[in-house]
């Protein structure tokens, strides 16, 4: 799925926001890497890493060319410095749902990178025909949490056991969903 906007930040910046392509992979790899080894919310750790470019380069070239899921990358100044993306939860009976998911590097966290983020991926889940979109958030991640309720997504459960840190033992997860339709 093919998607470009550019956004104003808070911070008066400019952001592209666009799909990430097969040339991305190094670029997408670096960032997540440095995301998942900078906080404690999402669900693997940098270390953990099971990929290399060349996995990279043929996952994005899959996004690319499906018309149901997609990855996206924001760049400021022609660096990337967050991803998103919305992934199909499955087929039939579940084939109107995905799911979100979001990282950004930290230096770049409270200038509306995640909220452009979040809201591309909206707009591409409703051009993919989707009805529901999901994603299970750390219940300490409050900041997220109030960005995901002020873009309409409603909570619809909690799992108290959800990540097992390395840092804190057990985090719960908020799992919440926006309707699309």
């Amino acid at each position: 799925m093919k998607y470009t906007k550019t956004v104003t930040l808070k911070d008066s910046r400019q952001c592209l926001i666009r799909s990430a392509e097969s040339g991305d992979a190094r670029d997408v790899m670096d960032i997540f890497l440095l995301t998942h080894d900078q906080t404690d919310f999402l669900a693997s750790y940098g270390d953990e890493g099971f990929f290399d470019v060349d996995f990279e380069r043929r996952f994005l070239s899959a996004k690319e060319a499906s018309d149901k899921e997609v990855y996206l990358c924001s760049l400021i100044d022609g660096q990337i410095v967050g991803t998103a993306s919305i992934d199909a939860i499955g087929r039939s009976k579940v084939g109107h749902r995905c799911e979100l998911g979001v990282a950004i590097d930290m230096d770049f966290w409270g200038i509306g990178i995640g909220r452009a983020l979040v809201t591309a991926c909206i707009d591409c889940a409703k051009s993919a025909g989707y009805s529901q979109v999901e994603l299970e958030v750390v219940s300490d991640n409050t900041g997220a949490i109030s960005l995901y309720e002020s873009l309409g997504f409603i909570e619809f459960g909690r799992n108290p056991r959800g990540f097992r840190s390395r840092v804190c033992g057990w985090q719960e997860l908020v799992s919440m969903r926006l309707e699309l339709d």
